[in-house]
Formats: C-alpha cells, structure tokens, sequence
C-alpha cells in the first residue's frame, strides 16, 4: 500500500474503517550484527509498534555528528500504528532498549539501533523528548536518501519543501551508499 495514500485515507479491515496514524521512522546503527540487528528491529516493531508498510532500501554511511571507525547501516521505514505519537516514541525506545541500545552519554555516539521518528501524519509536534518532523533530518543524506524512496512527494509541513527538493538541496558531504 502506498503510504502516502494510507495517510490520507487511513485504512479498511474486513471488519471496519480504522483511522491508522502514518509514520516514517529512520534505523540506524553501527555496533554488532548490524545486518542482523536492522532485520531483528523491523520485526520487533511490527509487533510493538505498528504494520510495516514498505522500507527503503539499506544505506551504508560514515557517522555524522561524531568520530567512528565504525560504519552505520541505515534504513526507513513507513509504518500505520494505532499509537499516538508519545506512546509510539515509548514503544520504539522500548524496542532499541531490546536490540540492546545503552545510552551512557548525551550527545552522539556508536549504538546498536537507534530508532527516530522522522514524521508523524502531517503533524508537527514539539514535546518533551520529541520533536516531530525530526529537527536535522534535511540536514543529513543518512535520513534523505531512504525516505526519497519512499516518499519523494511528501512535503516536510516546517518547510514546505517535499523530501525530493530537501535531497537536492542537502549540504552534506557524508556519502550514503545503497548496499542492495
């Protein structure tokens, strides 16, 4: 289903129409299996969070923000969940916490997984502990080119500039490769 459409429609079951919410999450990380570790968190958001509707392909990048040796592996993902976007942020830090995610300091650092919500329907929310669309994500290739795949058209509702114009207007110089 496209996701896009499914924002605007929601969805139908054979038993009733269920208003979804749609969200965009980033996966990310550069410690263990990384392979492994991105298949293991899409399965464990499926059951936690919501349908995975369609994912992006997997990109390999430099980390951004902070020194490593160690290169991150990084994918979107659109999904419908039934879950406001608070609760959904609780169940996804749940599900790094699961893959193994420690946070030791503030800041950036090597991880396991980390999971960002990068839209929520067309909402912008600013909560504590969540900002929504994620406040760097046009900043960073690692973040642009998955979602380019899924959604091209989808307009950033701060910015009024849909994924495809923020791509091409990016500043980084962080290469992200496709790997398949």
């Amino acid at each position: 289903m496209n996701c896009q459409a499914s924002l605007a429609n929601g969805f139908f079951t054979s038993d009733s129409f269920i208003m979804e919410n749609i969200a965009y999450l980033l996966l990310g990380g550069n410690v263990g299996k990384v392979g492994e570790n991105l298949a293991k968190t899409r399965e464990l958001i499926q059951q936690r969070a919501g349908k995975v509707i369609a994912s992006s392909g997997i990109y390999q990048t430099q980390a951004w923000g902070f020194e490593s040796d160690a290169l991150f592996l990084n994918q979107a993902l659109c999904i419908s969940t039934p879950w406001p976007p608070v609760v959904l942020l609780e169940k996804l830090l749940e599900t790094e916490a699961v893959m193994g995610r420690k946070r030791t300091k503030p800041g950036y650092e090597s991880r396991v997984m980390d999971i960002d919500i990068l839209f929520f329907n067309e909402e912008v929310i600013q909560e504590p502990g969540l900002i929504v669309p994620h406040p760097r994500m046009h900043l960073r290739n690692f973040a642009l080119l998955p979602m380019l795949e899924l959604a091209p058209q989808l307009v950033h509702p701060v910015f009024n500039k849909t994924i495809q114009t923020l791509t091409a207007n990016c500043s980084d110089t962080n290469k992200a490769i496709r790997l398949d």
